[in-house]
């Protein structure tokens, strides 16, 4: 999820800040023999998405992701498969704060990593698993870290804490409103958390998983609490995985672009296209020349939108489309979520044909295999009307012929043209 347009601005002035990623969990809550943080969700391993959070954040130096051993060439294919950036990947030990400590230790010992990372001076952790982190959280933590040495994340508790008796019976319970679930992220300044970790003792390695109460105890370092959103939920069971995929999903429909040229007909699909859906989900609408003005297109990607209609009044316009397509890059928005690009083809003439070109066909979908692999998806509608049909832009009387396809299209050994499938009528 994109940072409010509030949180842009609240950057710490700090250099730099580092991440560490704890992933060495094995999922037995979970069940089932692949670790929580290897789990697909929407395709895609949870912990990607997490590192995704980290990674969007400019201020964010390196991403430290700790594995077991036996997971280290799992997580060296998922770095390469999505192409993250500015991670580095440790063996864990086998508990949490052994993993965490690990971690710490590639900014101060060489044995650790193939080369020695700058020390930042205040160190984000976070689990893995908790992949709906937002830059706004991220920020007050490391800030309120700057000043206290220590920050964590907190949310009210769900539900009464009780104590039992050695006999099994209720022994007391908590008064709810005095308490707090502590939660993710977490900050601290290195040179604090680095220290408790040294002095701690094998049962605190082995038997605690609070940092917080690490910092307090070896190094006297009283942690702000910070109030953290709804969604810093950890995925420990099987619901959860439901959960964060209805979440992703969720994210991904809430908005849709639609762009299109300055043409008369073409904006007037740009129309008819934004009042079919404004009653569904958010909708903007706008009608611009890619090659003239951006500005405004970079506003609406600064935004929470992940889907975009561009309406073209010629047919295949791939150089206008990797423009589109370098824009979209350049706004980081595929960084955390995929991107649905689907290219509207308007074509009024006098004679409707569904040919195209092998040659033509070859270069589209191999500009869509390569835009895929940016995690942008490429999708296409042919609308063909004849031209002595229409009244105006969009007659009512007009018939049209459409053509739908996917130019990203997987399946091997398809015939030439059956990206094609779908043609018919349809009344504008």
């Amino acid at each position: 999820m994109e940072p409010s347009p509030g949180s842009r601005d609240a950057r710490p002035a700090v250099t730099p800040v580092a991440a560490v990623l704890p992933a060495g969990g094995s999922g037995e809550r979970l069940g089932g023999a692949t670790p929580k943080q290897f789990c697909a969700v929407q395709g895609r391993p949870l912990v990607s998405y997490t590192v995704r959070a980290m990674e969007r954040i400019s201020w964010i130096a390196d991403i430290i992701v700790v594995v077991s051993p036996e997971n280290i060439e799992i997580m060296k294919s998922i770095v390469e498969r999505y192409g993250h950036k500015r991670v580095t990947i440790v063996k864990g030990g086998i508990t949490r704060h052994r993993s965490i400590f690990n971690g710490l230790k590639v900014f101060a010992e060489n044995k650790f990593s193939n080369h020695l990372l700058q020390k930042p001076e205040v160190v984000i952790i976070h689990d893995a698993v908790r992949p709906f982190v937002e830059e706004d959280i991220l920020s007050k933590v490391v800030m309120a870290a700057k000043e206290h040495g220590a920050a964590g994340a907190i949310r009210p508790l769900v539900s009464t804490v009780i104590a039992s008796a050695a006999d099994g019976c209720l022994d007391h319970s908590l008064e709810r409103a005095r308490y707090r679930a502590s939660e993710m992220p977490q900050a601290f300044l290195f040179d604090i958390i680095y220290e408790a970790y040294r002095q701690c003792t094998d049962y605190d390695l082995d038997y605690g998983t609070e940092c917080l109460h690490l910092a307090l105890k070896y190094c006297k370092t009283n942690a702000k609490l910070v109030e953290g959103t709804a969604d810093l939920w950890k995925v420990t069971y099987k619901r959860d995985l439901y959960a964060a995929e209805s979440i992703i999903k969720d994210n991904l429909s809430q908005q849709v672009c639609v762009i299109t040229d300055v043409k008369e007909a073409v904006a007037q699909v740009g129309f008819l296209l934004h009042e079919c859906l404004k009653s569904q989900i958010k909708v903007e609408a706008i009608s611009i020349s890619l090659s003239k003005n951006d500005s405004y297109l970079q506003n609406i990607f600064s935004g929470q939108c992940y889907n975009f209609v561009c309406v073209k009044g010629n047919k295949y316009a791939i150089q206008e489309t990797q423009q589109l397509v370098d824009m979209l890059e350049k706004s980081n928005i595929p960084l955390l979520y995929p991107v649905v690009l689907i290219l509207v083809h308007l074509d009024i003439s006098e004679n409707i044909s569904f040919s195209i070109g092998m040659e033509e066909l070859t270069r589209i979908k191999k500009f869509a295999r390569e835009v895929k692999k940016k995690n942008i998806f490429v999708y296409g509608l042919l609308i063909q009307y004849k031209k002595h049909h229409l009244a105006g832009p969009f007659a009512a009387s007009g018939d049209s012929k459409f053509c739908c396809c996917s130019y990203h299209g997987t399946n091997k050994g398809q015939k030439p043209g059956a990206d094609w499938p779908a043609v018919g009528s349809m009344r504008p």
